[in-house]
């Protein structure tokens, strides 16, 4: 009765704000897996001193929630998320240019649009992350990299909310190294990031823009829904190599699947459950340690039902 009391107390401070609120909304229409159960209620946050409000009530009553950009890279349960989801996106997209090579955007934004804003501005260094699939918010939280560049190269600040207190976070003080962040461990809520690039030959870019797609789709199996690389790549190794090496390509649990274009993919195949995927995991990583004496660290972040104290 609590809780419940709880999320009518955070939906009504909600529509206080005019956000969009949906009750027991399916999960698996807003992630890149495709998987997910309901959860209690799906807010569509329109600014970021809501989502503050917001939050504080979460806080202050110990109540699950979990802030949302793009969904890849996540993995929801089949039964749901026993809480609240804070969900960035149109209205927390806006991009910005700060001087001629600064670039401010906010969490919700697609990663790529991004992307295509620097392109349009002759500004060079975001070509890499061209095709990631996630939002800004995700991409810093996670130091999203391909193509051996990393959010860390050109992050300059971001703005969070934390403990109630919107403030600017320095990248040097974020603790970046490869797909991690500070975000990962102190509950801190990024709403925006600013990007130092450089002036550059829009062909030039254009030109690796391209390169980088291509490459994506001859080598990802982007036809089928899945979280993005599903393992982290260990000190000197490729995750795909290891899986490959150790006879698991094709192999599938349910409607999961080692992805036989790239291993370092794990697919829905059609109708995968959460379960499927979850078992799938554990398989890779248990036959790989023992074929070849390396733990794959799951890169995609799973959130199960249960996870009541869940906040990201």
């Amino acid at each position: 009765m609590v809780k419940d009391n709880v999320i009518e107390k955070i939906i009504r401070k909600a529509k206080e704000h005019g956000c969009q609120v949906a009750t027991d909304e399916y999960l698996s229409g807003h992630t890149t897996f495709k998987i997910g159960g309901p959860c209690k209620a799906f807010i569509s946050i329109n600014s970021i001193d809501c989502l503050n409000d917001l939050i504080e009530i979460a806080d202050k009553e110990n109540y699950p929630y979990f802030v949302l950009g793009k969904g890849s890279n996540l993995l929801f349960d089949d039964k749901g998320f026993n809480g609240v989801i804070f969900h960035l996106g149109s209205d927390f997209s806006k991009i910005s240019l700060i001087d001629e090579t600064t670039i401010k955007a906010e969490a919700g934004c697609s990663l790529i649009n991004v992307c295509r804003f620097a392109y349009e501005n002759g500004l060079g260094g975001l070509e890499f992350a061209f095709g990631i699939p996630g939002s800004v918010g995700g991409a810093v939280y996670m130091n999203a990299g391909a193509y051996g560049g990393e959010i860390k190269d050109v992050l300059v600040s971001a703005k969070v909310i934390y403990k109630g207190k919107i403030s600017d976070i320095n990248s040097n003080d974020m603790d970046l190294s490869y797909r991690h962040s500070i975000f990962q461990n102190n509950g801190s809520i990024i709403t925006e990031a600013v990007f130092k690039l450089y002036k550059k030959d829009k062909s030039e870019i254009k030109s690796l823009m391209d390169d980088y797609l291509k490459r994506r789709k001859n080598k990802q199996p982007l036809e089928y829904p899945n979280g993005g690389s599903t393992f982290k790549r260990p000190a000197g190794q490729f995750a795909g190599k290891l899986i490959e090496d150790s006879g698991l390509r094709g192999f599938s649990v349910g409607n999961a699947e080692v992805s036989k274009k790239h291993c370092g993919f794990v697919i829905n195949k059609g109708n995968a459950t959460f379960e499927d995927v979850t078992a799938l995991i554990e398989r890779v990583q248990k036959t790989v340690m023992e074929k070849t004496g390396f733990f794959l660290e799951c890169e995609v972040e799973v959130v199960r039902y249960k996870s009541d104290e869940v906040k990201h």
